[in-house]
């Protein structure tokens, strides 16, 4: 590695506050990783932890009004906490725009990239990160993304957002909204909730945020990680992948882990820690993680459906009268206090949620 990145606060500099990002450390052609980014042994996947003859569930949305779908969605989201949908009504071209936009966007110089960090974006509702929570993780996770908040008035946010992926973004969210509003008026029906009110929409989708997530090439994949074993604390998270693969879910909490296959043209669906509190434990957020790769360059774009900051949630009054007088497991907690907490700390897997038990 060349001398003047050999100091830890000469990487921060260069990854961070230039926001050369990972992006701008493959493309210096390093032999090794620096050591702000190798994990410690205990910390990486060791192949044989990979069970290879399980996969998450391949639901077939073809039919929405077929009651088996509705039982195949719940039962997935209870068992498993991970998903994934096909045949749901999105153009694949919408998918790939989506995907080529990502990968246009962090091949965009240096220059232009860094207009997008927190500090010099021309609007918080577009901003360029890197890793996870670099200000209190001891370990860099090989990661940057670029986030676009959208709340309803994306339109008008957007006239600030990157030209290389403006337009891919909206019509990306203005596809899934629909079926991700259909899939969560699913769950809440399992659940004993009849429909879904504006107090309830607040508390599961006032904010969709979507990331394009970039994991450039590793020259050490098995020192560095893409994302540690963690829980979403969103709602839900609809997730499209490309072809690289790397996404790990956590197999039934022991510590045997599955691979999620990418299927062309589908999404990867996952239940967050919002609908696990709400649910009262009915629905799981289940640990996943993230590895990278030696040869090729990740993108996946992730839509989060999160609450209002200021929304309360915990288990909903339907669920505890459903139980017959059942225990609440969490108290009510506001969204934005476990949010903070979330960003507060590294990736340490399932801990974040007892944050709001009882």
């Amino acid at each position: 590695m060349s001398e003047p990145l050999s100091e830890p606060e000469n990487i921060i500099e260069f990854i961070l506050n230039k926001g050369n990002g990972v992006k701008g450390l493959s493309q210096l052609n390093l032999k090794t990783i620096p050591n702000q980014f190798i994990h410690p042994v205990q910390e990486r996947l060791d192949p044989n932890q990979i069970v290879v003859q399980e996969s998450v569930p391949i639901i077939d949305l073809s039919n929405w009004d077929d009651p088996k779908v509705a039982e195949s969605i719940c039962e997935a989201a209870s068992k498993w906490g991970f998903f994934q949908i096909i045949n749901h009504g999105i153009p694949l071209e919408v998918l790939e725009n989506v995907k080529q936009a990502a990968h246009d966007f962090f091949n965009l110089p240096v220059v232009e990239r860094r207009k997008y960090l927190k500090e010099n974006t021309p609007s918080q509702t577009v901003q360029l990160r890197t890793s996870f929570s670099p200000q209190v993780e001891k370990v860099l996770e090989w990661k940057d993304y670029l986030l676009h908040f959208c709340d309803g008035q994306e339109i008008e946010h957007s006239e600030h957002w990157p030209h290389v992926s403006r337009d891919q973004v909206l019509e990306y969210i203005n596809w899934a909204k629909p079926v991700i509003r259909k899939l969560l008026e699913i769950l809440l029906n399992g659940i004993n909730v009849e429909k879904m009110d504006e107090v309830k929409e607040s508390a599961l989708m006032a904010s969709q945020i979507v990331s394009l997530l970039y994991y450039p090439v590793c020259p050490n994949p098995d020192l560095a990680s893409g994302a540690g074993p963690h829980a979403d604390i969103s709602s839900l998270t609809f997730l499209l992948q490309d072809d690289v693969g790397g996404l790990y879910v956590r197999a039934n909490e022991c510590d045997k882990w599955i691979h999620v296959q990418p299927v062309k043209g589908a999404f990867v669906v996952n239940i967050g820690d919002v609908l696990q509190i709400m649910s009262n434990d009915r629905y799981k957020s289940i640990e996943h993680r993230v590895l990278v790769s030696g040869s090729k360059n990740r993108v996946s774009v992730p839509i989060f459906l999160n609450p209002a900051p200021n929304a309360s949630i915990g288990p909903l009054p339907e669920v505890l009268e459903a139980g017959l007088g059942e225990k609440p497991i969490y108290k009510q907690i506001v969204y934005s206090d476990y949010y903070n907490y979330f960003f507060s700390k590294a990736h340490d897997g399932k801990q974040t949620i007892n944050y709001a038990k009882i």
